[in-house]
């Protein structure tokens, strides 16, 4: 956008120049009194013009300022240009039959509770194959997982927060040469380790903690870190998280949470499949069951992360995994040795509905001898069955029925 302006003040030389040749040449007879007449007047033609001058030089000045908004302005959408911006909202409500937590007035009751979450993701993308990623979270309620005592609980999703807070803010770039991504900044390990198509996401998929994460994994709690993710051939990629283990953003080399994951994608019968190899090292201290007295700084453990489509509508996963069960991380009152968990996904394009999703899942949880030896306990292993419709009522609202066992 451009404003023109011009004018011209060059009239009083002109004025003057024509009437000194006059008077010189002898031209015309001016007596004195027409010669102050004519200096008045041109006199206040120069006040005019300064006056027009001045006022030209204001207008000026404001074009320039408006050209500066009108510039700031087209910029807008510069700026926000590869911005996407998500909210979502998930409310549940939980009942349970003959719960048997600590706090229950009397063992046996039956519970009904409730919980809500929401997430709020902004995430920008850069021309030079990097982005930026937020996300905020808050919540209210427990559903039903403070009625119950378990080694895996049954409402991954429940965030009893109300407080709006940071939950991840990182920046990852990509370097093309190498292939390498590099995401640095407050990081949530579980979104690159023990990664699962078909049982990763609490909010869409099976509502379990067992089937969202194995319950044999210490991870570290959403920290300071940097994820680095190799991926050198179309059927191999390898994750490595290093992050502050406390999660407390202070001593960061002190207690550390370490993690890598190798997955094979052979595509197996032209069928998608993701093969996990993960280990993982925990460095807060813990202590020995059997020789409390003793501490030793570090756990470790593995696991195995599975995947595969099986026909167009059809999609099967398996997990295990196992940490060392002679020591438990201090704070926490039990520890476990084996996990496994197994569950199918189908696509409701079966009967005409593309968008909706039934799943199905078992899993077995295995407390440790040491555990048990200690404590004189004779826990026994925990199963948890799981079966989920997710049912899209419309692009904006799901709604999805839960039924939960502990056979």
């Amino acid at each position: 956008m451009k404003f023109y302006f011009s004018t011209r003040s060059k009239l009083s030389v002109l004025v003057v120049a024509f009437l000194v040749s006059l008077f010189i040449f002898g031209s015309i007879d001016i007596s004195s009194a027409d010669v102050d007449a004519v200096m008045a007047e041109i006199t206040e033609l120069k006040a005019r013009i300064a006056a027009l001058e001045s006022k030209l030089i204001q207008q000026q000045k404001q074009v320039t300022e408006t050209e500066q908004k009108v510039s700031k302005i087209e910029s807008i959408p510069d700026i926000l240009e590869g911005i996407s911006i998500g909210a979502g909202a998930t409310f549940i409500l939980q009942g349970t039959h003959n719960a048997n937590g600590d706090d229950l007035l009397s063992k046996g009751d039956d519970v009904t509770d409730a919980s809500y979450s929401i997430d709020i993701e902004i995430e920008k993308e850069f021309e030079d194959y990097a982005k930026a990623f937020i996300h905020l979270e808050a919540g209210g309620g427990q559903g039903v997982e403070d009625e119950l005592k378990v080694f895996s609980n049954v409402n991954r999703d429940a965030d009893n927060d109300e407080n709006l807070r940071l939950t991840e803010a990182w920046y990852e770039h990509y370097l093309t040469a190498l292939p390498l991504t590099i995401t640095f900044g407050k990081i949530d390990a579980t979104c690159f380790i023990d990664t699962n198509e078909y049982a990763n996401d609490e909010g869409g998929q099976f509502l379990g903690r067992i089937f969202r994460n194995s319950p044999t994994i210490e991870f570290a709690d959403n920290a300071a870190g940097i994820r680095l993710g190799f991926e050198p051939l179309d059927f191999l990629d390898l994750e490595f998280v290093l992050m502050d283990g406390d999660s407390d953003w202070e001593d960061m080399f002190k207690e550390m949470f370490i993690a890598t994951q190798l997955n094979l994608k052979p595509n197996l019968f032209n069928r998608a499949g993701n093969y996990r190899l993960i280990g993982w090292f925990n460095g807060r201290e813990h202590t020995k069951w059997l020789e409390q007295a003793k501490t030793t700084k570090s756990s470790f453990g593995f696991g195995l992360s599975f995947d595969q489509e099986l026909t167009d509508n059809l999609g099967a996963f398996f997990r295990y995994g196992w940490q060392n069960p002679k020591i438990f991380l201090n704070g926490e009152d039990y520890s476990l040795e084996h996990s496994w968990s197994t569950g199918l996904q189908l696509s409701g394009s079966l009967w005409n509905r593309e968008d909706d999703v039934l799943g199905l899942a078992y899993g077995l949880i295995y407390p440790s001898d040491e555990y048990k030896e200690a404590q004189n306990r004779a826990a026994k292993s925990e199963g948890h069955l799981e079966l989920y419709y997710s049912y899209k009522v419309n692009d904006h609202f799901t709604f999805s029925p839960d039924l939960g066992l502990n056979p």
